[in-house]
């Protein structure tokens, strides 16, 4: 790509030349060498994605594939065909594997229809305030506690099921599985993958393995089909952390690929990919309800998430980008880009460590994990159920004690009849 301006004149590539050399299926149109013209002057600015001196031209490699930003053009539609094999693969294989290991699916008591407080909850908010109970209830003719409930039962009544957790959890397991082994295939051999300086020996004149380029692309349209589909899937309590993460993926994904920067990122997302599958099998078992079999993917998880996350990626690749790169070129825009994506990385991967560290703290002092912290825990109407489940607990141990006492003191009663009757017929012959 060039950044010259859009003149025409002996030996230069206009934006014609240019649309059609990186959109060779469309024909050349005034609109579309327009927007190649404003493209050049305010995004692929050399400056913004190549060090001091370099130009688009010298990355260009002949007879090898090299990095063009028209690629990443290619994700959006991958992510929706990404869509559709989740929903194929979700409905053919994984819901049949769920029943198979045996997912079972809580039974909720569904929310009687009223019609006021269904238009409430759908146009208003799910929980409502004191005051609006109160009003709701002089409206529908019922009690505080009645609208309470039935608010808490509508909740639990949208709740995801085991099921479609466990589908979720499968269909990113299969991903992360079989993107990590053919990543781990294709990079250990390289010489990168061993030594960190070779990540930046010739940038950024380094040509792109055909593997690592479908790497990279399948990866970013996955990433693309998970932000797409975060409003549809199970909300997690680390819901924000989530977006946070998929947003600063795909940018750093995106970036590192215009810029070059391919081989070292194949090693960011190889780390990633290296503990993810861990705990999507985790989450399956533990909705399935193995929990000796979740307990021990969970330990090894957290050893590879804790080692990877804190250990080798700010102590390897993020040195390696920070450090070690300064001795091949100049610090530029996309350096600093580059690597402040990662330390935004970084910070949700302390984040993490801490959660799963208290789930560590719970499985040694209290002999099994109980819930997963990181991400697999919905924040408000789990807990509101497990308070109701609570709650019906209690009054059926409050009825019981209740019934109890109540068989106790007629037993009581009985007995003393007896005594009583039998004292009467002793002292019978005696007045004879």
């Amino acid at each position: 790509m060039n950044n010259s301006s859009i003149n025409v004149s002996a030996g230069t590539d206009t934006s014609e030349d240019r649309a059609l050399k990186h959109y060779p299926l469309l024909s050349p149109s005034p609109l579309l060498c327009r927007m190649e013209g404003l493209l050049d002057q305010w995004l692929w600015k050399e400056e913004y994605w190549l060090p001091p001196g370099v130009t688009w031209k010298d990355i260009e490699i002949e007879g090898d594939r090299y990095p063009l930003p028209r690629d990443l053009f290619y994700t959006l539609p991958l992510a929706l065909g990404f869509i559709v094999l989740r929903y194929v693969f979700e409905r053919v294989i994984a819901m049949p594997l769920s029943r198979q290991l045996g997912v079972r699916d809580r039974v909720r008591v569904r929310a009687l229809p009223v019609p006021k407080l269904e238009t409430f909850y759908k146009q208003n908010k799910q929980q409502p305030s004191q005051s609006e109970v109160l009003g709701l209830g002089k409206h529908c003719g019922l009690s505080q506690r009645q609208i309470e409930t039935w608010f808490r039962q509508r909740r639990n009544q949208d709740r995801p099921s085991n099921t479609k957790k466990f589908c979720e959890a499968s269909w990113r397991f299969v991903f992360y599985l079989i993107a990590f082994v053919a990543a781990f295939a294709s990079l250990i051999d390289t010489p990168w993958f061993w030594d960190h300086r070779e990540c930046w020996q010739g940038y950024p004149k380094q040509p792109v393995a055909e593997a690592h380029y479908w790497y990279y692309i399948t990866e970013l349209g996955f990433y693309w089909s998970l932000l797409l589909c975060v409003t549809v899937d199970v909300k997690r309590k680390d819901f924000k952390e989530q977006i946070i993460h998929h947003v600063a993926t795909i940018l750093l994904i995106g970036f590192s690929y215009c810029a070059n920067y391919v081989r070292v990122g194949t090693l960011v997302i190889l780390v990633h990919d290296s503990s993810d599958f861990l705990l999507e099998s985790a989450k399956m078992f533990n909705y399935a309800g193995w929990r000796k079999t979740c307990d021990t993917l969970f330990v090894i998880f957290a050893l590879v998430f804790l080692l990877t996350r804190l250990v080798v990626f700010p102590g390897r690749i993020v040195h390696s980008t920070l450090v070690l790169s300064l001795d091949f070129f100049q610090p530029f825009f996309g350096y600093y880009f580059f690597n402040a994506l990662l330390l935004v990385l970084q910070a949700l991967h302390i984040f993490w460590a801490w959660l799963i560290l208290r789930m560590v703290y719970k499985f040694v002092f209290m002999g099994k994990v109980e819930k997963d912290e990181r991400s697999d825990e919905e924040s408000e109407p789990e807990e509101e159920e497990e308070a109701e489940e609570e709650e019906e607990t209690s009054w059926e141990q409050r009825k019981g004690a209740l019934n109890s006492k109540l068989a106790s003191l007629a037993n009581n009663c009985v007995l003393n009849n007896l005594t009583n009757q039998r004292n009467m017929n002793s002292r019978l012959p005696k007045a004879r």
